[in-house]
């Protein structure tokens, strides 16, 4: 099936046509900064521009980067406290005349990583976790998804939540080199192993790019791999979530 995904992020809103069976992109990957600030409102405009872009009319898939029940915003995220409570597949169902399927964007990346690519066929407790604007995470128990795990609320030693401690905005923000920031980081992944007692751990986001020249820092024995679809993993589970969601 050929879907549309859309994956909104605290600082670009990317979108491709993806065949839901292999992951494929089949257009050029499109991008447009999330406008600030990323009111409801304002992210819903930004959404109808790219399915103008792409002159699409059918169904949607589309990562959202909190927490998200039945299509709805159930936490404020790092867009705009004006998110909480709102229905964002209605949302954006008004404002593009379509149909919207809207779900969280680290389970949605996990989807495509869990069934086609680092995590496809492995056994046990899988953890996904992306590191970007926040901390992101999708848990998965012999490949099935168990929504909204956010692994990045948890709270450090500080009593603040641990995203605030270890994202890749942070690391910016405070201009950490890349050894300093995978101490944090690691701090996270052991807690982790505590919790949850992973069989994998695969990391997504920008930075995993990156993964080669940080993971000698890290002291967790659990397994970890890089997300294969890299930053297009969200894009490509969105269009899988609404795949699944058509055919029921």
């Amino acid at each position: 099936m050929k879907i549309l995904g859309i994956d909104i992020g605290g600082t670009g809103i990317k979108a491709a046509v993806v065949d839901t069976k292999t992951g494929e992109l089949l257009s050029e990957r499109h991008r447009i900064d999330t406008p600030k600030p990323a009111t409801p409102e304002a992210v819903a405009k930004v959404v109808k521009q790219m399915i103008t872009h792409f002159k699409w009319t059918k169904a949607v898939g589309c990562s959202f980067p909190t927490t998200i029940v039945d299509g709805k915003c159930i936490h404020s995220g790092n867009l705009s406290e004006k998110w909480l409570n709102v229905k964002v597949d209605k949302l954006f169902k008004k404002e593009c005349k379509i149909p919207f399927y809207v779900s969280n964007d680290a389970d949605l990346a996990g989807l495509a990583e869990v069934s086609l690519g680092a995590g496809k066929n492995e056994k046990g407790v899988v953890i996904v976790i992306t590191i970007g604007t926040g901390i992101g995470s999708g848990l998965f128990y012999n490949g099935k998804l168990i929504p909204n795990l956010e692994i990045g609320k948890m709270l450090h030693s500080d009593g603040k939540i641990i995203e605030y401690f270890t994202s890749d905005f942070v690391r910016k923000k405070e201009g950490l080199t890349l050894k300093n920031w995978a101490l944090r980081f690691d701090v996270l992944l052991n807690y982790a192993k505590v919790v949850f007692s992973p069989n994998l751990i695969i990391l997504g986001g920008g930075i995993s790019k990156r993964y080669d020249g940080f993971k000698e820092y890290l002291t967790s024995d659990v397994k970890v791999k890089v997300a294969e679809f890299r930053n297009n993993a969200g894009i490509i589970g969105a269009a899988m979530y609404a795949s699944k969601k058509i055919k029921k």
